[in-house]
């Protein structure tokens, strides 16, 4: 690394890393991104161009081979997680990977140790945990501002309507839960402070036989339960709702509350309605800042592997529930 700068690259030209890491990581003030790979020359030269991007390759190999590149993000399908997070460990770069880490979580294990085993940090990108609005709530909770935790309520979807799109495939970790339904899974995890010890799911599965719709239930030690749903085929809709023995948290704009201005609304009872707005932030510009941050001073990663394996068994968990009719399911621990 080059003083207090860490290089990146980005495989794949996936819309994720255009639309929203690449701006991030351009911005970001202790990083650069220098190069791009696709699976082709041309397309990889015509994305560095129109993004300003100083390198382009022809293979994700390539841009790996680069010496000058410290850390990658990753933002391939699913099922190529795996794969291209250990290739990057061992040719010696940091892997900020998009979300969900793996298709389970024995492949979390396996890219956990080629990270440990080359000295490179690996990390999944939820990058709501980084943003102000999800630090407050976090704190109300911990200072006791609505009571005992006692239930939860998260809901993430939006409708896709091109049947080409890889979120339909099975075999790529398609799959509503897959997709948005993880981050209910991620925020009740996060917000509760603890892994759920069994869950039970509905599904309503696409002719692909990925779960287009699904509404679940995660319950934890000492009667704290959080329910979800998520979708491909409904209206946009991200929000949280946290209950408490003395109030309740209500948050909109969950997962993607963006730079702008937000609010989150805390209830109590004969207290009424408090509104709390809060300065928005970019939340993918702030991951990376935290991630890079963790290279260049030897910081621990707020969020290591180990916790997103903790999210696939749930996401495990409610798959074998919801395949299995209902069926409450515990989590592995």
């Amino acid at each position: 690394m080059t003083g207090e700068r860490v290089r990146w690259g980005v495989i794949s030209t996936a819309n994720i890393g255009r639309a929203a890491m690449i701006p991030a990581l351009q911005k970001a003030g202790n990083g650069e991104l220098i190069a791009v790979g696709s699976r082709s020359q041309d397309k990889a030269e015509d994305f560095a161009r129109r993004l300003g991007i100083p390198r382009a390759y022809g293979s994700y190999k390539a841009l790996l081979e680069d010496p000058d590149v410290d850390a990658v993000y990753n933002p391939l399908p699913n099922n190529l997680h795996r794969e291209w997070c250990i290739r990057a460990a061992e040719a010696g770069k940091h892997v900020l990977c998009e979300k969900p880490l793996a298709m389970n979580a024995a492949e979390v294990a396996e890219m956990a140790a080629a990270a440990e085993q080359h000295g490179v940090l690996l990390m999944e990108s939820f990058m709501y945990r980084f943003h102000p609005q999800t630090e407050r709530v976090l704190a109300l909770l911990a200072e006791g501002a609505i009571g005992d935790l006692r239930l939860m309520h998260s809901a993430f979807s939006f409708r896709l309507t091109r049947p080409d799109n890889i979120r339909w495939r099975p075999e790529l970790g398609g799959g509503a839960l897959m997709d948005v339904g993880c981050y209910c899974v991620n925020v009740n995890r996060t917000l509760a402070g603890r892994e759920p010890v069994e869950v039970q799911a509905f599904a309503t599965w696409a002719d692909s036989g990925v779960d287009a719709e699904m509404a679940g239930s995660l319950r934890f030690d000492g009667g704290l339960v959080a329910q979800f749903n998520c979708a491909l085929t409904l209206e946009r809709l991200e929000r949280y709702q946290v209950q408490g023995t003395h109030g309740t948290i209500e948050v909109p704009t969950a997962f993607l509350p963006g730079s702008g201005d937000t609010v989150i609304h805390i209830h109590r009872g004969r207290d009424g309605t408090h509104t709390e707005t809060l300065p928005g932030t970019d939340e993918y510009q702030a991951i990376a800042e935290h991630f890079a941050d963790c290279l260049l001073h030897g910081q621990p990663l707020r969020y290591g592997p180990a916790e997103a394996a903790a999210n696939l068994r749930v996401i495990e968990a409610l798959r074998r529930s919801a395949r299995n009719d209902g069926k409450p399911e515990p989590v592995q621990p």
